[in-house]
């Protein structure tokens, strides 16, 4: 039968479709009163094939990029000896190599030619280093790979396609993620596709959802998107642990609760400064600052999607479940009951924690600058702060840079009315940081403070000798600096707004200052900075305070390449999407 479609836009196509005659080579499409149909460059055409994109983190460990892997069976040779990997299981003869002696310096080489796979299942020919470093570098520079991994299809599927025409023009049996991701790529641009819903979603831990519409699917899996840790980094060893090793993991310190969400709502902060110290005959105790105290048990095993504990804890009923501890990393370790309920801990093996102790967080305070990286009052974000700098110096004096003009005020640290550490800034020409500031996180690289209760937030990026030793960081900056760089294109969510930047450009100067130019002739200045964050990403500040129309560039931009004469930053937003500034001499 023929399917016409009446199609609205509403960020994806909605088309209801009916049906006016006989087409016998197919058959009526089972997907209730108002199917819906997709292309693949919708925003939810985008989000499926994210989710069947192959994962390339597995083999980190050869070829350090997440968005490729080596092909089956090629040879490396690691600290000398010489090996031949048929399968994902001899990369843990890497993993036994590198860890024989804890401090020594490991070197793997890769026997080329090779092939790799990329994340649309295309097979690529690599003759050389070269060849693999400059495809990893552009993995790298472009962030993080674009897979989403906490979701997975549950197989087969059934989908229909459509032409320009809107009438049908094909059915297709799906059965793995390379059949659908390579469906999708060869969907052209005016082609939709329809699923045949009911269609099952599978979780990271195990759960499954039945979805009934693109809407759904889309939904499902925006929220799956960061639900879990996906691995994609270089520390092989952080979740390869068996039933014994997490034991000894669990047992080895106490643990500091860093976040409680159960039903998707955060619950954390009737659980500021609990800790939980679990025992190797199966006991935990938990505790907190103000005198409470609760005895429970504990078990683990291991289960398909990884190793799960158990907990029962008399007066604590909602972490009586079973947990699947998805990632350990810088002494994070991460429960997951169903989608809905989470409990992050960090480690603390000093007994009280780093970042919860007075003197050990001065002292860190004191080391070195931090730059603010966001600032929001009642919820709304102080653009104006962005890229300054606080030093905390002895007897209780701060001051917060711009690189010229610098405010002085004071600080000092203690414990507030609930019993949360707290750092205490007045500055009494900025108001925007006067505040007594419970501190919510602490890394070695990244502070923040927060008030959820009125919208308030302060976060802090550590930065140490200006980034001197960063060879990346530097190169950057000298890149930027001399000569007048010009909006080539800014598209902010979709929107070329380049047009608004017509006659405008922006010097980079010495001592973090920026010169905004109108024809030619210096109208204003502002700050700018580049450094590397927590993460590992290079990061460039861009400050045009409140002179328009370059304040609207106002962000911490992620660096994605430079090339002669041509710099290209990118922003992702909470919701996930993309802007794109493109800078020009």
């Amino acid at each position: 039968m023929k399917k016409f479609l009446n199609v609205a836009y509403l960020g994806i196509f909605v088309i209801a479709l009916s049906f006016t005659s006989c087409q016998d080579e197919f058959e009526e499409i089972n997907t209730g009163d108002e199917p819906a149909a997709i292309t693949a460059s919708s925003a939810a055409g985008i989000l499926i094939q994210n989710t069947v994109t192959r994962d390339g983190s597995f083999d980190n460990i050869v070829d350090g990029t997440s968005c490729y892997d080596v092909k089956f069976p090629y040879t490396v040779e690691v600290n000398g000896l010489e090996l031949t990997i048929n399968s994902r299981e001899d990369l843990k003869l890497i993993e036994e190599i590198f860890d024989e002696v804890d401090d020594d310096e490991d070197f793997l080489e890769i026997l080329f030619p090779i092939t790799i796979t990329s994340g649309d299942f295309t097979e690529i020919n690599i003759n050389g280093f070269e060849d693999l470093r400059e495809l990893a570098q552009q993995c790298k520079e472009g962030g993080e790979d674009d897979d989403i991994e906490c979701i997975d299809f549950v197989y087969p599927m059934t989908l229909y396609t459509f032409d320009i025409n809107l009438e049908q023009t094909g059915e297709v049996v799906v059965e793995s993620d390379r059949q659908l991701r390579l469906f999708f790529k060869g969907l052209g641009d005016n082609e939709l596709v329809s699923f045949d819903f009911p269609i099952m979603l599978e979780l990271y831990d195990g759960s499954k959802i039945e979805v009934n519409s693109n809407e759904e699917l889309a939904m499902n899996i925006r929220n799956a998107k960061d639900a879990c840790d996906e691995d994609d980094d270089n520390d092989y060893n952080d979740d390869d642990f068996d039933d014994e090793d997490l034991e000894e993991f669990l047992v080895s310190c106490p643990w500091k609760v860093l976040e409680v969400i159960r039903d998707d709502v955060s619950e954390i902060a009737q659980y500021v400064n609990y800790y939980f110290d679990f025992k190797a005959d199966g006991t935990v105790y938990v505790s907190n600052r103000l005198g409470f105290e609760a005895n429970g048990t504990w078990s683990s095993i291991m289960g398909d999607n990884g190793p799960k504990v158990t907990m029962n804890i008399e007066t604590l009923l909602g972490f009586n479940m079973e947990w699947t501890i998805y990632k350990t990393e810088e002494g994070v370790i991460k429960f997951y009951n169903g989608e809905r309920n989470r409990i992050w801990m960090r480690r603390d093996c000093e007994g009280v924690g780093i970042g919860f102790d007075p003197e050990n967080l001065r002292n860190i305070l004191r080391e070195c600058v931090w730059v603010i990286k966001n600032v929001e009052n009642q919820g709304e974000e102080i653009d104006r702060l962005l890229g300054y700098e606080f030093k905390f110096l002895a007897e209780g004096v701060v001051t917060l840079s711009n690189g010229v003009n610098t405010s002085e005020g004071t600080w000092e640290i203690g414990f507030n009315m609930q019993q949360q550490l707290a750092v205490s800034i007045t500055m009494g020409d900025e108001p925007g940081v006067s505040f007594e500031w419970p501190v919510r996180e602490l890394t070695q690289s990244r502070l923040k403070f927060e008030v959820d209760e009125i919208d308030y937030e302060l976060v802090l990026q550590r930065v140490c000798d200006d980034n001197a030793d960063d060879a990346d960081v530097l190169e950057i900056r000298n890149f930027m600096m001399g000569g007048d760089w010009t909006v080539a294109s800014y598209i902010d969510e979709s929107v070329d707004e380049t047009l608004d930047f017509g006659g405008y450009s922006t010097a980079f100067m010495p001592n973090l200052q920026m010169e905004l130019k109108e024809g030619g002739v210096v109208y204003a200045t502002g700050l700018w900075r580049v450094l590397r964050n927590k993460d590992g990403k290079l990061k460039v500040y861009l400050n045009y305070g409140d002179n328009m129309p370059m304040n609207e560039l106002t962000d911490d931009w992620e660096f994605v390449s430079m090339t002669e004469g041509r710099l290209e930053l990118k922003d992702v937003s909470s919701d996930g999407t993309i802007s794109i500034l493109v800078l020009e001499k």
